[in-house]
């Protein structure tokens, strides 16, 4: 009876320990949740509290996340108005955010008796730190105000203590931040992770398929597709092989980054790259000097140029992907901030979106060639395709689709609130578009996925889940490739120079 007893209460006590150890977790991982939720360094603006959690988590922890569901959440929280989410004004500086403008309802569930048979991605690089030329601009601006004794007050009062994000950063420029919830490498490995439970039934592990997966020669780029193939088919994985494809303008029409290759895109300063940070400082000029001011008021001891204010709302991303969060957030109202974010769009409308008149013939490399192997199917091609390249190369192939063409150009000279180019939603860090190829009862059909975010293509979107029917799709893309016109002679490269890409093929299938 006593050894009954004793072998009772030891079975008793090995419960408790569990359940205790249980209950300990569940405080620390509620802990955890409360601190991501702590808006007191940035993510809230003056008196304005985030009361939603899927607007502060990154979508890696996101449970709910419609990326991860098969079926579409019956509520989703980020796309309630009711509170402000600055994620959604940092134009393209910010961390990867879901699209929610001109998206289909529904989430990314794949329609009623259909499945993907082919997946086609093209993704901008995960998080990163700033670029050489922002980051010394930034460092410039705050050494200057930190030159004066006196302390700053007001909204600038944290200056005081704060320090900037790395201690290296002439190490950092330019490569995916390892730091905090945003952290690049972070991201791109959950977006493996994510994408591989949505489409893991296409992997192939045959002993003779390798999957290729595709990375321009930038050092950020390529750890991005390594994290995400890790992500995606494993550590070390032999079936998988990332593909560095040179950024080189002498490969003309067989590339990545057609940017870089386009000739007179590059000279024409009037139409071309350049044209973009024209567009950008012309609007700067109508907010940031009364921004200034206002700043300027309240530390008059402390000189703020229109300038800086600009490189202060570049910090307000920038810290938060190595952080987490910012104080320069809170710095500027919600009417500010909108007015950065129109600036970010205008930027990018006119260097690489529809602003110019390039970009349609440079997007169409890309977006030609995988219509191409959507028409042949995963049979002859292969199942997964994956490419990973800047902002500046996935903004033209977004305006080769012609899915975000306004009515008019976008005016520098004033805010433009009814717009479509928004590039937070566009081209976000890690900012992706999917093209779903769906096997269905009544035929093949081609879906277009954007940041999580369906978007039924102008005038071919009547099928299952707003796709459009696959041949039609291979015509529809055909006709924007000849209103963009033939890339060669767009762009003034020589006979010699090669006129589309041929380096999207996977090894054992048919070229």
């Amino acid at each position: 009876m006593e050894e009954r007893m004793q072998s009772c209460w030891s079975k008793l006590l090995s419960r408790m320990g569990f359940a205790v150890l249980t209950v300990s977790f569940m405080v620390c991982l509620l802990a955890t949740v409360l601190f991501l939720l702590n808006p007191t360094q940035g993510l809230a603006l003056n008196s304005l509290r985030f009361t939603r959690l899927q607007q502060v988590l990154p979508g890696y922890l996101q449970t709910e996340h419609k990326g991860w569901n098969v079926e579409a959440p019956i509520t989703s929280l980020q796309n309630s108005t009711d509170d402000w989410n600055i994620l959604y004004h940092l134009g393209g500086n910010g961390p990867w955010i879901d699209r929610l403008d001109g998206v289909v309802d529904g989430g990314v569930a794949v329609p009623s008796g259909c499945e993907v048979d082919m997946v086609h991605l093209m993704s901008r690089h995960a998080e990163r730190y700033p670029t050489q030329k922002a980051g010394i601009r930034m460092l410039e601006m705050i050494n200057r105000l930190k030159a004066h004794p006196e302390p700053f007050v007001g909204e600038l009062s944290f200056l005081n203590n704060w320090t900037y994000f790395s201690d290296t950063p002439g190490q950092h420029f330019e490569q995916l931040t390892t730091t905090g919830p945003y952290a690049g490498v972070l991201e791109a490995f959950a977006t493996g992770v994510k994408l591989a439970t949505r489409y893991g039934h296409l992997k192939n592990y045959t002993e003779k398929a390798v999957t290729h997966v595709w990375a321009c020669g930038c050092q950020r780029v390529i750890d991005t597709a390594r994290h995400f193939s890790a992500g995606f088919f494993g550590l070390d994985n032999p079936h998988a092989q990332v593909i560095t494809i040179p950024e080189d303008e002498t490969r003309g029409g067989d590339t990545l980054t057609p940017g870089d290759t386009c000739l007179t895109y590059l000279s024409d300063l009037v139409h071309g790259h350049d044209n973009g940070a024209f567009q950008l400082a012309h609007f700067q000029t109508t907010y940031l000097p009364s921004i200034a001011e206002r700043l300027s008021a309240v530390n008059p001891t402390h000189p703020i140029k229109p300038a800086d204010v600009y490189a202060m709302q570049e910090l307000c991303g920038f810290e938060m992907l190595v952080r987490g969060s910012s104080p320069w957030c809170a710095v500027f109202t919600q009417e500010d901030w909108a007015q950065f974010e129109y600036a970010r769009d205008l930027l990018h409308y006119y260097r690489a979106g529809p602003g110019t008149p390039y970009s349609i013939a440079m997007g169409s490399l890309w977006l030609n060639a995988t219509a191409e192997l959507l028409l042949d199917g995963p049979e002859k091609r292969g199942s997964i395709f994956a490419s990973f390249v800047h902002d500046g190369d996935v903004v033209p192939m977004i305006t080769a689709l012609g899915i975000m063409e306004e009515e008019q150009k976008m005016p520098s000279d004033r805010f433009w609130e009814q717009r479509k180019w928004k590039t937070s939603q566009v081209t976000p860090m890690g900012g992706r578009v999917i093209f779903e190829r769906l096997s269905c009862p009544t035929g093949k059909f081609v879906r277009v996925n954007v940041n999580d975010g369906i978007i039924p293509l102008p005038g071919c979107a009547d099928g299952p889940g707003s796709s459009c029917e696959l041949t039609r799709f291979s015509d529809y893309v055909g006709k924007r490739r000849e209103k963009g016109g033939d890339f060669k002679k767009v762009c003034g490269l020589s006979d010699e120079a090669p006129e589309k890409i041929d380096f999207l093929r996977q090894p054992g299938y048919e070229r």
